[in-house]
């Protein structure tokens, strides 16, 4: 069996932190759930540098031991009805050679960590209707529709009350 899987915040001054974070988003942008078409080359090399400067985004990476596999991009964004911070994970990866092992489960949990340090008020997430396993982990850890008005009907985003 594997090494037991490790959860933490990325450091984007780290290089094999940053490596990991391209490397994992690019094989989530070439699978079909994000798209089928990988990074570019000037994302590939221009990536860490952007999120490094920005303070509202952080990320959390998994590993294997060393080897990385799974990744959690969260930007934080302001909920103007309640004058607070919001969260929005905007990407979720794990390599497929580790799904469905608790890794995405475990890396939402830090994010959520950091959410609330940053004093945020809820996380918000897209995911696409036909990534069921996906759409089953959300549900499962606390996300649901957003909804203001039942009678105005669900928006296509997911968010977390924290």
């Amino acid at each position: 069996m594997t090494a037991t899987v490790s959860v933490r915040r990325a450091d984007y001054a780290n290089p094999h932190d940053a490596a990991s974070l391209v490397m994992l988003l690019d094989a989530y942008a070439s699978d079909p759930a994000g798209g089928g078409d990988g990074l570019s080359d000037f994302a590939k090399s221009h990536l860490v540098r952007e999120l490094a400067a920005r303070p509202q985004a952080y990320s959390v990476l998994a590993f294997d031991g060393d080897a990385p596999v799974g990744l959690v991009n969260c930007i934080e964004g302001f909920s103007t009805f309640a004058c607070k911070p919001l969260v929005n994970v905007h990407d979720v990866a794990v390599l497929s050679s580790h799904r469905g092992r608790g890794i995405a489960e475990q890396m939402l949990a830090l994010a959520e960590i950091i959410a609330r340090e940053r004093g945020a008020v809820k996380m918000t997430l897209e995911v696409l209707s036909g990534n069921a396993p996906a759409v089953k982990l959300y549900e499962r850890i606390g996300y649901a529709g957003y909804q203001l008005d039942p009678a105005m009907g669900t928006a296509q985003f997911m968010q977390k009350w924290l």
